[in-house]
């Protein structure tokens, strides 16, 4: 079935002429079609435009004589994360004053996939600038999860997880500084990596980042198959790709898998804690030694976080600068007050209000800032110690499965663990482990040491095998079916002769 096989499967049976590019992409658009107006993860497509890209890659293919010199990717289709400068596409970013912003050129990694001959249908939602894990706006409104439509997608790239989790899309282009590839993955039932510092080019995203925040923010894939993360990260690596190490030279058998002891960070649910221990039994049946170890510094993971990044930004950079203008840099509580007055008629998200205000406390205690930053690099030191050159950390993407439209406003901080990664400048990788009993996607994230991707891709790849991977979320609609129907109201026919 197209809508479930892997974007390098995809590419092989386009070039091998067992499918052509063009079934290929009416498949997925059709199944955009059918599932974007209930769950709104594509915010505006290109669907003419694919298919005419569909039929070029078919022409190029039909006269090729030497197949491998065609492009990796050539006819499969892919989405884009709206924070991406994309050629004729919005990029709004889920501001009311970017509504009408679109793309002069495409960024550095929207180019690297193009060039790769991929073929985007269109770009999809995020959070207001980006920068919250629910993906809500004034622009576009609510985007919904695919195996709960009252469950959140995660942000900042939930419109990519609902998607590629709802089988609309082999792959797509997400961002991560927070958790904003792992965690809408993680929702979504889907694959994502978080690469190495400076591994991917961030040219061309919005809210941009500079100086050492550079290190915290990466481009990266979303896909439903393993298989595609480490070609897809090659990609997107471009003249960097040579600093990524092969997934085939892993060897399971002579990996360390460390987990944290559970009294560290965030309570965790039973969902996630049975998926965490799944994850470690799969790897150590493979011949990998387990090690729990205790970590006091992560009872401070958010506010390292906050510290590390409020000590590398800037005034004019801050999300304060973005959202409000140079005016209010000097003023944020007061313009913050302003917008709360006006309730629903602001043009922006409690959210991001919040998280503007939020932003102003370590400014208003550097030496509280400066205390915590000294402990980020204590952490980063003990993990790097730790992890080494064979150590793969198993741990939380999210406290429990995907919640409710609204618990992160009550829940605020509880993408620290996926944030924690970031300051520390790790890789990870976040990885589907099958759904709950309520058939809601659980799984976990795989963390190595900075320029040892390729050991949390391999963990990925051997987790799939052992325990399944994406569940495609009509298996669920399909399982649920009889118990929905059973649910159904008898009505009485009429019968009209």
């Amino acid at each position: 079935m197209l809508l479930k096989q892997s974007a390098i499967a995809l590419a092989a049976d386009i070039k091998a002429k067992k499918i052509s590019s063009r079934m290929v992409v009416e498949a997925h658009i059709a199944q955009i079609k059918c599932v974007n107006p209930r769950l709104n993860a594509v915010i505006c497509h290109r669907f003419e435009q694919a298919l005419r890209e569909a039929d070029a890659a078919d022409n190029l293919i039909a006269k090729a004589t030497n197949f491998n010199e065609l492009p990796p990717l050539l006819g499969v289709p892919c989405t884009i994360k709206d924070t991406f400068e994309f050629e004729g596409m919005p990029q709004a970013v889920g501001m009311v004053s970017r509504k009408d912003v679109f793309g002069q050129s495409d960024a550095y990694a929207v180019n690297a996939l193009r060039r790769a001959g991929a073929i985007p249908l269109g770009v999809t939602n995020t959070p207001e600038l980006a920068m919250w894990y629910e993906t809500y706006n004034r622009v576009y409104g609510r985007t919904k999860n695919a195996y709960d439509r009252t469950r959140i997608t995660g942000g900042s790239s939930g419109g990519e997880g609902a998607i590629v989790g709802a089988g609309g899309s082999p792959f797509g282009l997400g961002s991560d500084v927070a958790g904003s590839i792992r965690m809408p993955a993680f929702f979504n039932g889907v694959f994502g990596h978080k690469a190495s510092p400076l591994l991917i080019n961030n040219e061309g995203h919005f809210p941009s980042a500079h100086g050492q925040t550079l290190n915290y923010l990466s481009a990266g894939p979303l896909c439903r198959r393993a298989e595609d993360l480490e070609p897809l990260v090659r990609i997107l690596a471009g003249s960097q790709s040579y600093r990524l190490k092969s997934v085939a030279q892993v060897d399971i058998s002579q990996l360390r898998v460390i987990t944290v002891s559970p009294e560290r960070g965030p309570k965790v649910s039973p969902d996630i804690l049975n998926a965490q221990q799944q994850a470690v039994d799969a790897l150590v049946a493979q011949g990998a030694r387990h090690l729990t170890v205790d970590l006091p510094l992560l009872d401070d993971a958010f506010m390292i976080w906050s510290s590390l990044l409020a000590d590398s930004s800037t005034p004019e950079h801050s999300f304060t600068a973005m959202l409000f203008g140079e005016y209010h840099i000097k003023h944020p509580v007061k313009a913050l007050m302003q917008m709360a007055i006006q309730g629903k008629q602001s043009p922006h998200t409690l959210p991001l209000l919040m998280l503007t205000l939020l932003e102003q406390f370590p400014n208003l205690a550097v030496g509280q800032r400066k205390h915590y930053v000294k402990l980020g690099l204590q952490l980063k030191q003990q993990l790097n110690e730790l992890l080494a050159d064979d150590g793969v950390l198993i741990m939380p993407t999210f406290p429990k499965v995907a919640p409710r439209h609204g618990h992160p406003l009550l829940k605020p901080f509880d993408f620290v663990d996926c944030a924690i990664v970031n300051a520390m400048e790790l890789p990870s990788t976040a990885v589907p482990m099958g759904l709950n009993a309520s058939g809601i996607p659980t799984g976990i994230q795989v963390v190595s040491n900075q320029h040892n991707d390729h050991l949390s891709l391999a963990c990925a790849l051997s987790l799939e095998k052992a325990v399944g991977g994406w569940v495609p979320p009509w298996q669920q609609w399909l399982a649920d079916l009889p118990m929905n129907l059973a649910r159904q109201p008898k009505r009485k026919t009429k019968i009209m002769i």
